[in-house]
């Protein structure tokens, strides 16, 4: 006697979970590019950004550089494993978001239009991956069954219980 495997129905609400989590893949992508760009920028060449006397936050913008260029390269490695549905990665994009969003702010006055620019879009990818719940981050291709379903089909392929 051969078992028949039922896949779940595919529901509206995994195709929003995923559809927002490869959003926020591909925003922290490009977040984590841009910053990377915005780090070697800063480091080789500090005369590109405007420099403001008696700010508050005011550090040498190659160090700037080497931080925007930090936090680049690790949002895109997250962005990676988000679009590969690692479990790991939709913690670590928010915490990610949430530097990219400090780090930006801290440098507003180097390059107000452009910090105002990663902020927003790291609020948009702070919210798409918190807005989907934690079980939706896995591989929507994986079979779920439900407790019942599982014992039917243990009945069917045990016949005699567990072996």
């Amino acid at each position: 006697m051969t078992a028949t495997h039922a896949r779940p129905e595919h529901t509206a609400k995994q195709d929003w979970a995923t559809g927002l989590t490869a959003f926020a893949a591909v925003m922290l992508f490009l977040v984590g590019l841009l910053d990377i760009f915005r780090g070697i920028m800063a480091i080789a060449e500090d005369d590109i950004f405007v420099t403001t006397r008696n700010y508050v936050f005011s550090y040498d913008l190659t160090g700037w550089g080497w931080i925007h260029f930090a936090l680049g390269a690790v949002a895109v490695i997250v962005s990676i494993g988000l679009l590969r549905t690692a479990s790991w990665a939709c913690v670590v994009g928010v915490a990610i978001a949430g530097l990219v969003i400090i780090a930006n702010f801290l440098s507003l006055p180097y390059s107000p239009v452009w910090s105002v620019i990663m902020i927003t879009m790291s609020g948009f990818i702070i919210w798409a991956l918190c807005v989907v719940p934690r079980a939706e981050h896995s591989d929507p291709s994986e079979v779920r069954l439900t407790a019942e379903e599982e014992r039917r089909q243990n009945r069917i392929t045990y016949p005699h219980g567990p072996a």
